[in-house]
């Protein structure tokens, strides 16, 4: 007997039962595209202070039902994802952290990582992965929502050394079901570099910007180069400022290095060989740039690490390698079963490596390369 080949093949399981997308707007409405789409939610729920917003999504079949506030209907969620604007991101959290289940994955997908992951903590949300996926659009809101949005952005998550493996592990999973890349870096990594190559182009968009407006004649004379170097100045400003204020501690250091590099081509103009070596220098990097940006990450050298199934796990071994003064660059969850799992630990150097290996063994961790 053969297969009707008109016969429909069942769906492949759900990652999760229900998944609650808190702030429907651009990233948060492709986020929830992303899981209805590739069904990776039975049923997907949009939270949104604003019954208009909610409306909107429902109609566009971003979202299978709307709530206008938090409260017991939240503990049948086993994914939560945490997509408002930065101002109101802690806020939401405390909003809704008495009604988590504990065993649910929460996330988000704000753009400074240090404060919300530190608020989680004092809130005693175990299970929370902070995240940022890289992509974006000038235009915002639902209406723009699309799950192709995610497709192939660098999606940055920042465990903290308290961040159980399980749940490192789940939000690695759902970002690569929704057609990111995951990369994992401490909280305090990802908003210095954010801070260069984002917030920092922010700043000098509306520094530049600002120039053209107080004189009428360079509005006449800027064209094409000068509007692709101040296109992120066309951002919500709301948005942007809050995103600049929250990472100001970062955003500093960011503006320091700036002034230098501005300082030195300033002197290179009396130094005219200087000036192209600067030059020639500024093109290569640009020129190479890659459009996939997870290109960009240097090469590392790893240690797998089998990490039993304790609470704090994770904490131990990040710990243990910090004392030393050993530079974690990357982890990677690479098995979880019940009696445990392995990370991988993307290091610098071959001899960091094997310097971590020995630290690790004396801990009593069953550590071994890999190439």
């Amino acid at each position: 007997m053969t297969r009707d080949s008109s016969s429909t093949l069942p769906a492949p399981p759900a990652l999760f039962d229900t998944a609650v997308v808190a702030g429907v707007g651009l990233i948060g409405g492709s986020v929830a595209l992303g899981l209805r789409q590739r069904l990776l939610a039975r049923r997907v729920i949009g939270l949104d202070a604003s019954p208009e917003v909610l409306r909107e999504a429902l109609a566009l079949g971003v979202v299978d039902e709307i709530q206008t506030a938090p409260g017991e209907w939240l503990r049948a969620a086993d994914l939560v994802v945490l997509a408002a604007p930065m101002r109101a991101l802690a806020p939401l959290a405390r909003d809704l952290a008495p009604f988590l289940n504990p065993h649910a994955l929460v996330t988000d997908v704000g753009s400074v990582k240090g404060g919300i992951a530190a608020e989680m903590e004092r809130l005693g949300v175990r299970s929370f992965v902070a995240g940022h996926p890289m992509a974006g659009s000038e235009r915002g809101g639902v209406t723009h929502a699309r799950a192709a949005l995610l497709e192939n952005a660098v999606w940055v998550l920042t465990p903290t050394d308290h961040t159980p493996l399980t749940a490192l592990s789940r939000a690695r999973t759902l970002v690569e079901a929704l057609g990111g890349a995951p990369v994992v870096m401490p909280p305090d990594a990802h908003d210095a570099l954010v801070a260069t190559i984002s917030h920092l182009p922010y700043l000098a968009s509306l520094a530049m910007t600002h120039m053209v407006a107080r004189d009428e004649r360079l509005s006449l004379l800027a064209a094409g180069g000068f509007r692709d170097l101040t296109r992120v100045a066309s951002g919500d400003p709301r948005m942007s400022r809050d995103m600049v204020v929250e990472n100001k501690g970062a955003l500093r250091e960011a503006l320091a290095r700036f002034r230098r590099q501005l300082e030195r081509l300033e002197a290179d103009l009396d130094e005219p060989d200087e000036l192209l070596a600067a030059a020639l220098e500024g093109k290569r990097t640009r020129d190479s740039l890659p459009i996939v940006k997870r290109s960009l990450l240097p090469q590392r050298h790893d240690l797998v690490v089998a990490v039993p199934d304790r609470p704090n796990q994770l904490g131990a071994v990040t710990q243990t390698l910090g004392a030393h003064g050993v530079n974690i660059k990357d982890i990677e969850v690479l098995a979880i079963r019940e009696d445990g799992g392995a990370v991988r630990l993307g290091l610098e150097s071959p001899e960091d490596v094997q310097r971590a290996a020995g630290i690790l063994a004396a801990e009593g961790f069953e550590v071994r390369g890999r190439s």
